[in-house]
């Protein structure tokens, strides 16, 4: 019996044309080093991993939609394309994967890394050509956290006012000054919602991970989750900027302030699309001033179902500045009034006029203790009207149905093959890490395919 010896190193065994090779010469990493250069020391302690195979260690765990990082040592050890990823030979010893664990937990200095990541990746696609911002949609996904139903207990909370709140103050400001020179009258700034800072609330909050939000949607699963909000460019399906909520938050909270860091940092963009939960006065405003193009779909109203006459009934006399009821008499502008959903012009009748009205049942409802009618137009109702004119148009239409095509596109296709659907770690900066992680994993093939399609269209 004959034996044969070969020489076959690693590189040998690495196929050509395997993806990981691509990704290699596409993604350049050096950056790592200069991002992780204070966490490490030169003369004290152990030799370290290199941080560039941990950074490659994690992003291999959402390229291939890998579970677990337990699960990631057990396939580099008997992968060869990942070994080869990895800079390991074939018998170098796999980087433990508690290792790996206790390196994010314990330097959290080193989420730093993933942000960077995401960066370098966009700004990749962008001078590629696959991100052009002519239109970005914006929508949510739930994420579930790693906590059960039965960890979730109600508590008293005090109501937070949110970045919503503080953004409408400046508008509230500006706002009084025209009412006073409208009316010549002035009154306290934010006296009611002074009181209503103070009010408390109650919400389930879960012992596990108290981080985490209670989720209750329709058509959504019901527990502890993390809401993932994603902006999307329209033209390859990009992600642009990712940021993470409790799974209780609003959708409209941390939209401005999205769309705005990629306005100004990543990429200038011409058009904003979203749906119904995006619909909200301060929206049109602030991206109106940003020449940023809003395309939404309408929020539902709901109606004055109690009495006959409805606003649609109230007459606007611009001259004078007033509304006139059904038989002409006037409701006179009277103050800037604030609510959840933003600032509104205060018209209201003379209670009078009200209290002699013939129509009087029509108009005011059985409980009505104002004993006067009122008419509330948003402090933002000429910004807002620009979306009715604009639906009319097929840029409505094509915006519409690309963020439906690329935003829910890229949560499903993350959710199946890139580990969005839940995060195993606790905590909002763990979840901030994970979908960092997802978001650049789902869009990496394409920057990849462009790279190789150039360099063969050179050959």
């Amino acid at each position: 019996m004959q034996l044969a010896m070969h020489m076959v190193t690693i590189e040998d065994l690495m196929p050509r044309e395997h993806f990981l090779r691509k990704l290699e010469a596409a993604l350049d990493l050096s950056f790592v080093y200069e991002e992780t250069a204070l966490l490490y020391s030169k003369k004290y302690g152990r030799p370290a991993i290199d941080p560039v195979v941990i950074v490659k260690y994690l992003l291999v765990d959402f390229l291939y939609g890998i579970p677990s990082e337990r699960q990631i040592e057990r396939r580099v050890q008997t992968d060869i394309a990942l070994r080869w990823y990895l800079g390991l030979d074939l018998f170098d010893r796999v980087p433990d994967h508690s290792t790996v664990s206790q390196l994010r937990r314990r330097k959290p200095s080193f989420r730093k890394v993933f942000r960077r990541l995401f960066e370098e990746v966009v700004g990749q696609c962008i001078e590629k050509g696959l991100v052009s911002g002519r239109v970005v949609g914006a929508d949510s996904t739930h994420v579930r956290a790693n906590a059960s139903r039965a960890s979730e207990e109600l508590v008293e909370v005090a109501e937070e006012t949110g970045v919503y709140w503080e953004r409408l103050d400046d508008y509230e400001e500006e706002g009084l000054e025209e009412l006073e020179r409208r009316t010549g009258k002035r009154r306290k700034k934010r006296t009611k919602q002074l009181k209503r800072d103070n009010r408390r609330s109650h919400k389930r909050v879960s012992r596990t991970d108290p981080e985490s939000g209670h989720l209750k949607r329709p058509g959504k699963p019901e527990g502890p989750h993390y809401l993932a909000h994603q902006a999307v460019n329209s033209d390859y399906g990009i992600i642009v900027g990712q940021t993470v909520t409790a799974g209780d938050v609003n959708d409209s909270v941390p939209f401005l302030g999205l769309i705005e860091h990629i306005h100004e940092n990543v990429v200038p963009i011409q058009a904003a699309a979203a749906d119904a939960a995006y619909d909200f006065p301060l929206a049109h405003r602030a991206l109106g001033e940003l020449g940023i193009g809003f395309f939404v779909r309408p929020q539902k109203t709901a109606a004055r179902v109690s009495v006959q006459f409805t606003r649609d009934d109230f007459c606007r006399d611009e001259n004078r500045d007033v509304y006139l009821c059904p038989i002409g008499k006037e409701l006179c502008l009277r103050r800037l009034a604030r609510s959840a959903s933003g600032l509104f012009w205060e018209y209201q009748a003379d209670k009078r006029d009200c209290a002699l009205c013939p129509l009087r049942e029509k108009c005011l409802r059985e409980s009505d203790k104002r004993g006067a009618r009122k008419v509330s137009v948003s402090y933002f109702a000429a910004d807002r009207q620009r979306n009715p004119e604009r639906r009319s148009s097929p840029e409505y239409r094509e915006a519409l149905k690309l963020r439906q095509v690329w935003c829910e596109g890229a949560f499903s296709a993350q959710k199946r093959e890139h580990n969005l659907a839940r995060v195993l770690r606790r905590g909002i900066e763990a979840a901030g890490d994970h979908c960092l992680l997802s978001a650049p994993s789902r869009f990496m093939r394409k920057i990849v395919c462009r790279l190789w399609l150039n360099e063969v269209s050179r050959q």
